[in-house]
């Protein structure tokens, strides 16, 4: 199919190379964001339920203002002492039980993983590493190498199975099988002369297919790990900020859970590359006597004032209680959905993170489906991805500004295309 775009196209696959993705089979490219819309050169609108990262919408004004007001004032590192820099810190770490209380701020996600991995070989001296069957964590060597969705991993690092609540075996205490595939994975480690220094994992199970009603499986892959001495650190990227409804951690899901360290990713800018990784001082400081640890950039000036301005939109426009209001309301939907389409073989999320996983025959996962459905709701202005190791789970994480006419609007696209199988 021939389109305007074809020339911009071209050039992108020239300059940027193979290595590069775009979504849709109808490329879409957007000039413009506001709240949960993006436009593109025409003026079409388009319903955005996929995009995470602009965690209070696109272009909030408080946001906007935050940045511009201090970028027009002081850019600057963490080496000289500034009010702002410490303020944004303490008011994060007021976020989390105790006795998570230190922060150490990075630019993005990746640079908070890798960060993470370096303290817990540092601290524990040692090595293995374990992780879901798809997850991703990263786009560093290090963490590339803890990323199966991306490539094989590392011969450090060991793969266990996600808590799949669907595809598990009737009857079955997926928490349980969970610590008994990491204690196997550490046998495993210690039978290659490894010792586990960490188990990372993303709190959503975003990757391997969006699993966080599974109860109590980050408290008992948590204490698999810490048995065998190593440390549990909860990768906060994609459930962080508000987004489950829960708290504004998803790991509170679980009232007694205290990750070592939890690592968080440009949410927490809404798009601005800011990130960083919040930990147990008992972990910072034997790090820290040994180490010397500075990011140029991490935790700028600018980067942390519209840190803060995200803080206070999230509590300020309630958007917390938002997340859980209009998610169940748009689980709801979705279920209704499943009652009337077979292709629908489950639903599942807590708040603004939810995966409906399109099967064929008994639970077979279809990726065409998916694709096809994908590409039919980016024609009707609806924009969504999939996820899992299958490719097969429809991806819903909207901006935390979404709404339950935004849902329907969701919900009616997605029944319309259905509808034609």
């Amino acid at each position: 199919m021939t389109t305007h775009l074809d020339p911009l196209l071209t050039r992108r696959q020239r300059v940027l190379g193979p290595a590069y993705r775009l979504f849709y089979e109808e490329p879409l490219s957007p000039v413009r964001g506001k709240d949960v819309w993006l436009y593109d050169a025409q003026g079409k609108a388009f319903l955005d339920c996929y995009n995470n990262v602009p965690s209070v919408g696109h272009c909030h004004p408080r946001v906007v203002d935050a940045l511009a007001r201090q970028a027009n004032i002081l850019n600057t590192h963490t080496r000289y002492l500034h009010e702002d820099v410490v303020a944004y810190a303490e008011s994060l770490a007021a976020l989390f039980p105790e006795p998570l209380d230190t922060v150490m701020l990075t630019c993005t996600g990746s640079e908070a993983n890798d960060l993470a991995l370096r303290i817990a070989h540092d601290v524990t001296g040692r090595r293995g590493l374990i992780v879901t069957e798809n997850a991703y964590h990263g786009v560093t060597v290090a963490l590339a190498d803890l990323s199966p969705s991306l490539q094989p991993v590392g011969a450090h690092v060991r793969k266990v199975r996600a808590p799949d609540t669907y595809r598990s075996e009737e009857g079955e205490d997926v928490a349980e099988r969970f610590a008994s595939d990491i204690r196997a994975a550490v046998e495993s480690l210690r039978a290659a002369g490894l010792e586990p220094a960490a188990l990372m994992v993303d709190t959503v199970f975003a990757s391997d297919g969006i699993f966080p009603e599974a109860e109590r499986v980050l408290t008992a892959g948590a204490a698999a790990i810490r048995e065998a001495g190593g440390l549990f650190i909860a990768d906060e990227v994609q459930g962080g900020f508000a987004r489950t409804g829960q708290g504004w951690w998803a790991f509170q899901r679980e009232d007694e859970l205290v990750p070592d360290m939890v690592s968080l990713g440009k949410p927490m800018g809404a798009g601005h590359p800011i990130a960083g990784l919040v930990l147990q001082s008992r972990w910072a400081e034997p790090f820290g006597r040994g180490r010397r640890y500075f990011n140029t950039f991490g935790g700028n000036t600018v980067s942390v004032a519209v840190g803060q301005a995200v803080l206070q939109v999230i509590k300020e426009e309630d958007l917390l209680a938002s997340a859980a209001g209009v998610g169940a309301h748009l689980l709801a939907g979705l279920r209704n959905l499943a009652g009337h389409h077979s292709v629908i073989g489950d639903v599942r999320g807590q708040g603004l993170y939810v995966g409906v996983d399109l099967v064929e025959g008994s639970k077979t996962p279809s990726a065409a489906l998916a694709t096809r459905v994908c590409n039919g709701l980016r024609q009707r202005g609806v924009l969504l991805n999939t996820s899992g190791p299958h490719g097969n789970v429809l991806k819903i994480r909207p901006p935390l500004t979404f709404k339950q006419e935004h849902a329907d609007q969701l919900l009616d696209a997605l029944d319309s295309i259905l509808k034609q199988g």
